[in-house]
């Protein structure tokens, strides 16, 4: 008898408990920007690829 007054009293408390957190925040936004790095990157792959081609042309000539 004295199990089920506590199975039956589990049932308030739980209930009891109130509502459910809210969200949790958004992650903050990266710290660096990428779009300088990205120029800096593109050009030095660009005087790369002519450098190679460059020497790759007077290797077979």
């Amino acid at each position: 008898m004295f199990a089920s007054v506590l199975v039956f009293f589990v049932g308030f408390a739980s209930m009891a408990q109130g509502a459910t957190p809210p969200p949790p925040a958004p992650p903050p936004p990266p710290g660096l920007p990428i779009d300088g790095g990205i120029v800096v990157l593109f050009l030095l792959a660009l005087c790369y690829g002519i450098y190679k081609s460059y020497k790759l042309s007077h290797k077979n000539a």
